[in-house]
């Protein structure tokens, strides 16, 4: 079986954490480790990660960060230690498990029967037969910034913000966390955002072939998210930042450097 690493950002999540749902999926899947990053958390969180960790130290790991620095470089920070454990993918998933974890294994599954793709998304679509439930304002408010973030990307992509994603270890993924990010909002757009880059001043394979959306068959809200209403204002401040520093036509330099020996058949010097 495929081995993974799942990145979870914590910040103070003392009242939300299921950590019976942890310890269950973790006896059943042996195969599959996790690494809860506390951002500088101010209650409990620390204590019960810590004691998770002592509890199954094989499955679970914990990275504590001195203060709080905002999911985006959480996130970063974990999928960086992620990438230097052996294993075959790492990704993040939110830790109120909006996504359930018995979704990994369908990550895994794709991203193990289709060996061009590096990435594999959560996307909410709420179809008959499947449990996607979502306040109605999040929502419609969702749906109009997915458009956006679609338009600015020029990527025919449906759900960019559903925390659940899983990365095949590589180099070009190592390269997308490299540097800190400029939005802590919508950081995952800019993730693409830098992936686009990669396309055009590395040659690398496209995004249209290489990313794949997988529709969850359960995801809900959870009490205590801390995304309000009016963070969707800030979120299209972000996408413009995203598009000036990222994907305006004139930019000449790319982000960040990725190594050119790391696949000589796709990467060239950049321009």
């Amino acid at each position: 079986m495929s081995s993974a690493i799942i990145v979870i950002p914590c910040f103070n999540e003392e009242k939300r954490l299921e950590v019976l749902q942890f310890r269950k999926y973790a006896l059943s899947h042996p195969e599959h480790q996790f690494l809860f990053v506390n951002d500088g958390s101010s209650d409990r969180t620390a204590l019960i990660l810590d004691d998770l960790k002592e509890s199954v130290p094989e499955s679970f790991d914990v990275l504590h960060l001195s203060q709080n620095q905002g999911k985006a470089e959480a996130v970063r920070q974990g999928m960086l230690r992620a990438f230097e454990t052996d294993v075959d993918y790492a990704g993040y998933w939110d830790a109120d498990l909006a996504t359930p974890l018995d979704m990994i294994p369908e990550f895994t599954e794709q991203l193990d029967q289709t060996p061009q793709l590096t990435l594999v998304i959560g996307a909410r679509v709420k179809l008959l037969g499947r449990q996607i439930e979502r306040k109605k304002l999040r929502h419609y408010l969702g749906r109009i910034f997915a458009t956006a973030a679609s338009t600015v990307l020029q990527l025919p992509i449906y759900d960019t913000q559903c925390g659940a994603k899983l990365f095949r270890v590589s180099q070009e993924s190592r390269t997308l966390f490299s540097k800190r990010f400029l939005t802590n909002w919508i950081f995952d757009v800019e993730l693409l955002a830098r992936a686009r880059q990669l396309e055009k001043f590395y040659q690398c394979d496209s995004l249209e072939a290489t990313v794949y959306e997988l529709p969850l068959k359960r995801w809900q809200d959870v009490a205590g998210s801390k995304v309000k209403p009016h963070d969707f204002l800030k979120a299209f401040i972000e996408l413009c930042s995203i598009y000036w520093n990222y994907l305006r036509p004139s930019l000449n330099k790319p982000f960040a450097t990725l190594a050119v020996g790391s696949n000589p058949d796709k990467i060239r010097k950049a321009a």
